[in-house]
Order: structure tokens, then sequence, then C-alpha cells
């Protein structure tokens, strides 16, 4: 999987097209993630005490991961992901300007 925990995306579809947020969660068998602030839900909860009130509950619901591109930390825009292998270790690289993202 490309994107990883923590790595600034940029929604490219939807609601929320144009939107900048970071990932919080992701579920890989699935393919979808979690961004902070980016499709918001809301959940109604009923009462589970007598004279309690029910309570609305907002949260960020999981959209899919081909929705959303990884935003390149030195250039700044939305870029596709290329891998780099040097010895043992395999990197991320952007297409654009070259950079390494690990």
């Amino acid at each position: 999987m490309k994107i990883k925990k923590n790595d600034i995306v940029k929604v490219m579809t939807g609601k929320d097209k144009g939107k900048t947020g970071k990932v919080t969660q992701i579920f890989g068998t699935l393919n979808k993630v979690v961004v902070e602030k980016v499709n918001k839900r809301f959940k109604n909860l009923r009462p589970r005490k007598e004279g309690e009130k029910g309570q609305r509950i907002e949260f960020d619901a999981p959209m899919d991961i081909s929705n959303v591109m990884l935003v390149c930390k030195k250039c700044g825009k939305t870029a596709r992901i290329g891998y780099k292998v040097s010895g043992d270790k395999k990197y991320r690289v952007c297409k654009k300007c070259k950079e390494t993202l690990n």
C-alpha cells in the first residue's frame, strides 16, 4: 500500500473534493482510509437509561483509497508514488520531484 498512516493526502473525488488532511487510520484488506476532518458522518445513539437523552456523534468515515492522492512535502503538489531500492531498504519516491518520502 502506497499511502501510510500520518501522510498528508488530498481528496480527488466526491463531496469533499479538494480538501486535504492527515491519514488517521488504514484498513488494508478493505482498501479504505480515514482522513482527518474529511467525509464527516453522524451516528444517532438511543438513550440507555430512563431520563437520559439520546446523542448525535460525529465521526470521520472511511473512504476508498483510490479517491485520495499523497501530497509531497517538498514540492507541495499531489504526486504519484514510486519506489527506489538502495541496499536493503525500499523508499517511497515522489514521481514529480524525485524526493524520498520516508
